[in-house]
């Protein structure tokens, strides 16, 4: 290393939602130290196990530095190897050009993963493309995840943006059910440092209540764990809002003169009584009670669920039911409650409200949500001839052989079609399919501002990074290389086509048209944050309502029709005769199947195991580190079990994002560290039939001890 002068750079995490503003200090090209920034209002000093690894991501030898092309060897195998831009860039475009002469526009499909929306360069500039090729088989991360959040939104407040907020730091009384943000960071809720959130809560008098079948690092900080069955969370939720309008406890407060729906509500939930509740959640109709009494008469209180309410059959359901408990107490939009943000870029403002059900999946019909189609559908979407059969497929930073269910059919899909482009830096479990691969810059070699994670953020901020390396010439940004291939399909096609400004123009155009630009007194554009790189502080979260609804006569009609109906569906549901319900769970250093190539994120004892109560190990004979064979209609795999009184018994639990044993995949790390694959044992017709949403949690299971 030379004696150039060190440098600290400002720069937000982009590893998950929590984005912490850190302290990178390089020399030359080579990182230093990492450090949490004291300065940043949101993260406070707070960083994870994550924001370490930041070096190694940049770091990695695995990491496409150009483009490469998938080339059959002699002996049968596949080989990839490196070509220039021009090259790339022009078979690509070419491919997708030939599809829609020849196919039609739906004969593309569009995969986009979960790190689409940590990149604000890939969130400004897809449209470059996709634009041009408006197919109908748009899929991402979406429908395993946080669709139910949307479509709740979209009903009750008019945009699928509008995300009611936990406000943590003003609550006195928190029921969280299916989260676990001590090891997610906060999920469709941006929270760093939550651990001292949650101490600050309960030093402070207040309680929290954690509704789990595992009692998870969050659920050990509670003043109240809660087991219960999985899948059965829309029973509780239900049963407390029957309880609370029963006993008369509803209290509508600043929301009375624009929510309306109320006794259609009381009307359907009249038979979810908390004793038929207990019967179906294991939890006491008097423990039912309590939690129903003590959320209507706090002075400020918080309903909030997320992956484990979210990604089940009843989704949809869970997330309108809480949302209507929130509302019932007046606790929505009100400090201490749920709230929603104002972003600096509003993205509110910025984008279409959405919209649900306006076309369905060739196959199996299930609905669209905001032009996409559940990933769920993906696989046979590929397989299955005829008009709109997809027969080129586009993904770009995702991985869903591994985070869709039954991964292993898409698997064996993607080997059917006509030409596969990955825009991804690695070489994994689904890239290892593309004839392309298009590998974007580094995340330190591009600038950085959060467009999605403001907008779920539990106080109201901006913040924007410059690149702390700059990129090889021959490199490309992921928003160049959007621009570069919607020229060429535009050309190919006989469009028009104009170029887009960079992000940076996008941002600074949105700040100056936001809430704080130039209307306002704070004046804030981008020239702002960059001479204020730890973030500037735009203050606590406020109430925003009725004049932030995007509804008809801005309204919040509870009594949503399909939701009603769906009710029916939940009370004529019948129980699995399988022996054990599989859930999923997170860890620290992980999030999803990207994260498992950095040796400082995998260290450690081996985190892919099956997690098993100890009355169910005592009953079937298994000994910590045997193996057993999970199975279920969708396929099986093989884990070791890990006893834990953590969790319920009648419930087994495997880590999300394994499975990093392909042949062909170039990630070295990750396949030291393999795993198995979850979604090799979830079943992609195993959904929430209200959205659409993959059900990868409560999946019934059958497990017995593997043959040797």
């Amino acid at each position: 290393m030379s004696e150039q002068q060190k440098v600290i750079h400002h720069r937000a995490c982009h590893l998950c939602e929590a984005i912490c503003g850190l302290l990178i200090e390089t020399q030359d090209d080579q990182i230093i130290s990492i450090k949490g920034d004291p300065d940043d209002p949101l993260s406070r000093g707070h960083i994870c196990p994550k924001a370490v690894a930041l070096q190694d991501i940049h770091s990695d030898p695995d990491r496409l530095r150009s483009p490469v092309k998938r080339v059959r060897q002699d002996d049968g195998s596949d080989e990839f190897v490196p070509i220039p831009w021009p090259e790339a860039l022009d078979t690509v475009a070419s491919a997708l050009v030939k599809t829609v002469q020849d196919n039609g526009v739906d004969s593309v499909g569009v995969y986009l993963g979960n790190p689409t929306v940590h990149n604000y360069g890939m969130m400004t500039h897809q449209g470059s493309l996709f634009r041009h090729l408006r197919t109908r088989n748009r899929f991402s991360a979406t429908s395993v995840d946080q669709l139910p959040h949307h479509l709740v939104s979209l009903w009750l407040f008019g945009h699928k943006l509008l995300f009611p907020i936990p406000d943590i730091d003003r609550t006195d009384y928190f029921l969280m059910l299916g989260a676990n943000p001590i090891a997610s960071n906060g999920s469709i809720w941006t929270v760093p440092d939550v651990r001292k959130r949650i101490k600050s809560l309960t030093a402070r008098g207040g309680k929290l209540v954690v509704v789990d079948p595992r009692r998870t690092e969050t659920a050990s900080l509670s003043s109240d764990y809660i087991a219960i069955k999985p899948g059965s969370d829309a029973w509780l939720l239900l049963a407390i809002i029957r309880t609370i309008m029963v006993k008369g406890w509803v209290r509508l407060r600043n929301l009375q003169d624009f929510v309306v729906g109320l006794e259609a509500i009381e009307s359907a939930v009249e038979r979810f009584t908390p004793e038929l509740a207990s019967e179906k959640t294991g939890i006491s109709a008097e423990h039912i009670e309590q939690v129903a009494y003590d959320f209507a008469h706090a002075d400020a209180a918080i309903c909030y669920g997320r992956m484990g309410v979210s990604t089940q059959r009843y989704g949809a359901l869970c997330q309108w039911a809480i949302q209507v408990l929130n509302i019932l107490t007046g606790n929505l939009d009100r400090e201490g409650g749920s709230m929603f943000t104002l972003p600096a870029v509003d993205q509110v403002e910025n984008t279409t409200p959405g919209g649900f059900g306006r076309h369905s999946s060739r196959v199996s019909q299930l609905p669209e949500f905001d032009r996409e189609l559940p990933a769920s559908v993906l696989a046979e979407e590929i397989t299955t001839e005829g008009e709109g059969q997809i027969r080129v497929l586009f993904t770009g930073a995702g991985n869903p052989v591994l985070s869709t269910p039954s991964g292993h059919k898409l698997d064996d899909a993607l080997e059917e079609l006509d030409f596969m482009v990955s825009l991804d830096p690695w070489i994994n479990e689904t890239t290892r399919h593309a004839d392309i691969i298009l590998p974007p810059t580094s995340p330190l070699e591009h600038d950085h501002y959060d467009l999605a994670f403001h907008v779920n953020a539990m106080r109201n901020t901006a913040r924007y990074n410059p690149p702390i390396f700059e990129k090889a010439d021959s490199a490309l940004h992921d928003w160049e290389i959007f621009e570069a291939l919607g020229q060429r399909v535009a050309e190919g096609l006989g469009l028009d086509s104009k170029p887009s400004p960079a992000p940076e123009v996008i941002i600074d155009f949105g700040l100056k048209a936001g809430p704080y630009g130039q209307a306002s007194a704070e004046q804030l554009d981008l020239a702002m944050l960059k001479r204020n790189p730890s973030g500037v502080d735009l203050g606590p979260l406020k109430p925003l309502l009725p004049g932030r609804l995007k509804t008809p006569a801005q309204q919040i009609d509870l009594a949503v029709p399909a939701v009603l109906h769906d009710l029916e569906r939940l009370l004529n549901d019948t129980d699995s005769d399988a022996p054990y319900s599989l859930i999923g769970r997170r860890h620290v250093r992980d999030c999803n199947s990207w994260m498992h190539n950095f040796r400082r994120l995998v260290k450690g004892k081996d985190r892919c195991t099956l997690m098993v109560n100890p009355v169910d190990a005592e009953r079937e004979g298994w000994c910590a580190g045997d193996d057993v064979q999970i199975a279920s209609s969708a396929g099986s795999v093989r884990a070791k079990v890990e006893v834990s009184e953590e969790i319920m018994a009648g419930v087994v639990s495997l880590p999300h994002g394994y499975g990093h044993n392909r042949n062909g995949t170039k990630m070295t790390i990750a396949n030291d560290h393999a795993g198995v694959s979850c979604n090799d044992v979830t079943d992609a017709r195993y959904f929430d039939a209200l959205s659409g949403n993959a059900a990868i949690n409560g999946v019934p299971v059958h497990v017995t001890a593997a043959e040797s």
